[in-house]
């Protein structure tokens, strides 16, 4: 997506007809005006650039340099060399078990902490889990946890996770070898290369690198820090967990070195049903804020600085299998899941053992190192882009207090900053997977724009002082 939608107006009724609008859908021209983020992606070489969204700023391309493919992969390495990371295995060994994985954690983050000239710490979560179907007696769950404070709008947090528990084939057996290299070392490498690099800056809001427990016994460590942030009132603005990305290759050979699965759920999970109920009446149930971040996501990662498509998934996760962004949903959160393309089940939770001459077990020979670093800059791009861009704007309304042909929206300023210097209304037609049109409306909290509200779907999003741009607000309807 573009900066701008290439349709432009003041803060009153823009001079945009609807017949100006039907005719650019029928002409193919929607998917255009926003740099073709709705097109359809060929398949392209290893080497190709990504397509479509919005060109990186100076600052952001600078940073998604640093992200080093061969610090990720030494980070593989060293996780998967403590045999296993299993929730119940030795909290208290020093070179085998979670316990000396997690100590490696954290002496690591504290490490690329101190370029933070103390703006980024990082602390030990702990509690005692009770039994469970998966824990059989009580057992401490313990989250690494890197905070770098934001500079302007320290209240509003974005999340990064990764799970650094391991299992093999039987889910209760804490002492057969279980590497997880792909699941999930991978997600904690990403989550540990974005601490580096990010905490050299000053991101406007906070940003939380979480390297997460318990996620294979029944999601406890994201349960366990999604439950802090709601008792304490955070504002948590996003959460993204990475839970296997470590691989471009399915299980019949091919590969796909260049997407990444985003999956993220329409209606809320918890939302109430009147709140539901209000959604279906205007047809929103593809417009929860998990996949407006979706969205945000494609315009802001989707570039050749990241080398990435992001292939969004219409579902909160895939069938059988949960990850850690759902105890954030279950907590009213926006979250979604970074996967790679297509798992590669042979390998994935399978004893480490060698077979007809093949090897198997979640072993880091079985990673795509450099395709891990691209997932990593897609995160980064989005969390840079979240943490410099104003909030959401608040109170999004769609005004239906008469039958008209127009649509008029009004909003109220996001709280903290930076400031919103402007705004932009966006629309797209209701069959349309991504916003296609954009028009200012300047620092006006009201906007008019010529076209019926009936037809299409509308929104606004906060422009800031740097040009950064919120994720988009849906309306409701005001009467």
């Amino acid at each position: 997506m573009s900066d701008r939608g290439g349709i432009s107006g003041t803060s009153g009724i823009s001079g945009t007809t609807r017949r100006t609008v039907l005719a650019t859908a029928a002409g193919g021209g929607i998917g255009a005006a926003l740099g073709g983020q709705g097109a359809a992606h060929a398949a392209e070489p290893d080497d190709a650039p990504a397509p479509g969204g919005r060109p990186p700023s100076r600052e952001l391309r600078a940073l998604l340099k640093e992200i080093d493919h061969e610090r990720i992969e030494a980070t593989v390495r060293k996780l998967a060399s403590f045999g296993t990371r299993h929730t119940l295995s030795s909290q208290t060994g020093r070179k085998r078990g979670i316990g000396a994985a997690r100590d490696w954690i954290r002496a690591t983050l504290t490490e690329y902490a101190k370029a933070s000239g103390g703006r980024m710490t990082v602390e030990l979560q702990s509690y005692v889990q009770e039994p469970a179907e998966r824990i059989p007696e009580p057992t401490r769950i313990t989250n690494v946890v890197a905070t770098l404070r934001g500079s302007e709008d320290p209240d509003r947090v974005h999340v990064v996770s990764g799970h650094y528990d391991s299992r093999c084939s039987d889910p209760m057996d804490a002492e057969s070898d279980a590497p997880g290299a792909d699941d999930d070392a991978s997600g904690v490498a990403v989550i540990m290369e974005l601490a580096r690099v990010m905490a050299k800056r000053k991101p406007a809001a906070t940003l939380v690198f979480a390297a997460v427990a318990g996620e294979e016994q029944g999601l406890y460590g994201a349960a366990h820090l999604a439950g802090r942030f709601k008792e304490s009132g955070a504002r948590v603005a996003a959460m993204f967990t990475n839970d296997i990305v470590g691989s471009s290759t399915a299980d019949d050979g091919t590969r796909d070195p260049r997407t990444i699965r985003l999956f993220a759920e329409g209606v809320p999970t918890a939302e109430t049903e009147e709140e539901a109920e209000v959604r279906r009446s205007v047809g929103g149930e593809n417009d929860s804020p998990s996949r407006q971040l979706a969205r945000f996501v494609r315009d802001v990662a989707e570039n050749d600085a990241t080398g990435m498509r992001v292939r969004v998934v219409y579902r909160r996760d895939r069938y059988l299998r949960g990850g850690d962004h759902i105890p954030f949903l279950e907590r009213g959160f926006p979250a979604a899941r970074f996967t790679e393309p297509a798992e590669d089940y042979a390998h994935q939770h399978q004893d480490v053992r060698v077979e007809d001459g093949k090897q198997y077990g979640d072993l880091p020979e079985f990673c795509d190192f450099p395709f891990i670093a691209r997932v990593a800059r897609v995160n980064a791009a989005t969390l840079w882009s979240l943490a410099q861009a104003p909030a959401v704007p608040a109170e999004a309304r769609i005004v239906t207090s008469a039958l008209t042909n127009e649509t008029e929206l009004v909003w109220k300023r996001p709280p903290g900053g930076p400031r919103p210097v402007r705004y932009e209304v966006v629309w797209r037609e209701t069959t349309s997977a991504g916003w296609t049109h954009a028009e200012d409306a300047g620092d006006a909290l009201r906007h008019g724009v010529d076209l019926s509200k009936d037809n299409v779907f509308f929104g606004v999003r906060a422009v800031g002082p740097d040009g950064y741009r919120s994720p988009v607000a849906f309306p409701s309807p005001q009467r």
